[in-house]
């Protein structure tokens, strides 16, 4: 697929010549420096932040959009540079490397970060090209002046080609490296590529393999997603207060069409929270599975930051149930105790792996039991463009171990005749069936597969053969959650 024919939001520049009020001025690395460009200078500290101090662009942009108040057009464009690049930064460092005659890793960080957003503007948004370089070399005069001749003439050659021919320059050829191409077209590392194929197999549709069609989907914006909570705010209603849609499969979910969801009224009073469509609609699964004998109290074993809990607490509050919500990490069980504020929902810190006697969570003790597993967050990347590439697939062993140790401890929280979902955000084998499966043969503890499928909305697409269901993307609209279920073996 051509990569013009990949979709792209384009967000317009804040000015024609690429360039905002001069004289503004602000903290930046290297001391004090203009803000010559407010959008793009917000974009570069944020950039900047991730590779530098390991920052998060979903947390750390936010906070520089509001200090700087930054807003409309401007406020979108400094998202869009920061989103896009971070996303593209695998394909963008090896056009830069090119374009340079030198790998990434040999330029000064400060000017290698003004690269990559100068470079992201030249091939894919609609800034001019003689913008994006005057621009662009502005910025390195602000954080590593003696770069400024070496920037200028690296923007220049990028700015020969467009992204197609680059692309058909530096990808590797599509019939001996399949996964190589597809890596650098559509910027994802080579194992999660990989990772993708093997989890999708080899289905096609459109002439499009679906590994292509979720790589695709892996570099689009995707809207926000509040969950109504139930007993608080009707899904219709909290649309309509919203201007917002009702959700294509969760009866909580709301599409939210734009702004800032901090700013919505309903979520601002505790009654809807942000939330994928896809946690939704695993947590509902759990909730919605049948037990045989009592059913007042639920367990929501890793609970940080909340949004399942939240969820599971509205739920329980409507049938009479009581939730526990655990969580290892003092700061996140903090953010659980908001997001639960004025639900049945009881939170505790501690090691969800430490189930039995003597402890705050009994073993055979527990009717519904959620097991939202630490992993990759291989399912997430729409949502947090850096992480593609900080993942490494050393990542796994140490994950996986915590993740099958989890659901043993689950299986034996529950009690016989109880149910227990085992939830990760990534579609990955490994984190999803192997460990799964190797959890419940290793937990001594007799357990049923539940068919999860018929737990999920009647005429939702491409639920697989089940028992377990994954959902996507670029199938489903909502990140790529994988849900298990498992029955605990006896009479309650």
């Amino acid at each position: 697929m051509s990569a013009r024919n990949e979709r792209a939001q384009r967000v317009s520049p804040p000015a024609a010549n690429g360039r905002g009020e001069r004289g503004q001025r602000g903290r930046g690395q290297r001391g004090r420096r203009r803000r010559a460009d407010p959008a793009r200078d917000a974009a570069y500290d944020a950039v900047a932040a991730v590779y530098r101090d390991d920052a998060y662009a979903n947390l750390v942009l936010p906070t520089i959009l509001r200090d700087r108040e930054l807003r409309g057009r401007d406020a979108a464009f400094a998202t869009e540079l920061v989103y896009g690049t971070l996303r593209m930064v695998g394909t963008l460092d090896l056009i830069i490397a090119r374009a340079a005659g030198r790998e990434v890793d040999r330029i000064d960080p400060p000017a290698r970060d003004a690269l990559r957003l100068g470079a992201y503007q030249l091939l894919r948004t609609r800034v001019p090209a003689h913008a994006a370089v005057s621009a662009t070399v502005d910025l390195v005069h602000d954080v590593a002046p003696g770069a400024v001749g070496f920037a200028n003439a690296v923007l220049r050659e990028i700015a020969t080609r467009d992204l197609d021919d680059w692309l058909a320059e530096l990808a590797p050829d599509e019939q001996a490296d399949p996964v190589g191409h597809l890596a650098v077209t559509y910027h994802h590392p080579p194992w999660i590529v990989r990772a993708f194929a093997e989890a999708l197999g080899e289905e096609s549709a459109d002439g499009l393999t679906e590994t292509t069609r979720l790589l695709i989907e892996d570099n689009e914006p995707p809207p926000v997603h509040l969950c109504a909570r139930p007993g608080r705010v009707d899904a219709v209603e909290l649309a309509d207060a919203t201007g917002g849609a009702p959700g294509a499969f969760s009866p909580y979910t709301v599409y939210l069409p734009g702004g800032a969801p901090g700013e919505v009224s309903a979520v601002r009073q505790g009654r809807a929270h942000v939330q994928d469509e896809g946690s939704q609609l695993v947590a509902a699964a759990l909730a919605d599975a049948e037990v045989s004998g009592s059913d007042r109290r639920w367990l929501d074993l890793c609970a940080g930051p909340g949004g399942k809990a939240a969820l599971l607490g509205g739920l329980a509050a409507g049938r009479g149930a009581e939730v526990t919500a655990v969580e290892v990490a003092e700061h996140r069980a903090r953010l659980v105790e908001q997001a639960v504020r004025g639900l049945p929902v009881a939170v505790h810190v501690a090691d969800g792996r430490q189930v039995g006697a003597g402890t705050e969570l009994p073993e055979s003790s527990f009717d519904r039991v959620l097991v939202d597993a630490p992993c990759t967050g291989l399912g997430s990347l729409r949502r947090r463009p850096e992480s593609r590439w900080r993942r490494q697939p050393s990542d796994l062993p140490p994950l996986t171990r915590l993740q099958r140790e989890l659901l043993a401890a689950g299986l034996r929280a529950v009690r016989p005749g109880g149910v227990v979902a085992y939830v990760t955000c990534s579609p990955h084998r490994v984190e999803t069936h192997v460990s799964v499966t190797e959890a419940a043969r290793r937990s001594g503890v007799p357990v049923d597969f539940v068919d999860a499928r018929p737990l999920l909305p009647a005429g939702m697409p491409g639920l697989g053969a089940g028992p377990s269901v994954q959902l996507w993307p670029h199938r489903h609209g909502t990140d790529a959650m994988f849900v298990a279920l498992l029955r605990r073996v006896g009479q309650p």
